[in-house]
């Protein structure tokens, strides 16, 4: 099992509940492809270094994991296509 952090951006401008979902969400698809989420930081409202979408906040959450080698990309291919995800990236953390 090797170690990967997730790092989501969300968007500023949806509610608390659907921030919380879209991370729910993003854990499960962890969960579906045998990962075992270990810790979930969230650093709140934060600026953008440029603008995504005509937005210039996002909210930063960074997910760590313990997966297979094909979780990762699994899991990109479902994250990649999430509503109100604006950024997100999926990097192997050194032991």
């Amino acid at each position: 099992m090797n170690k990967y952090e997730l790092a989501l951006v969300v968007s500023a401008k949806v509610e608390d509940e659907v921030r919380d979902a879209v991370v729910e969400k993003a854990k499960s698809y962890i969960a579906r492809y045998n990962g075992n989420v270990t810790e979930v930081e969230e650093w709140g409202k934060k600026k953008l270094a440029y603008e995504i979408q005509k937005m210039h906040e996002g909210f930063y959450y960074f997910i760590q994991f313990e997966a297979d080698a094909q979780c990762p990309a699994e899991v990109e291919r479902h994250v990649r296509i999430m509503d109100n995800v604006l950024r997100y990236l999926v990097v192997r953390k050194d032991a």
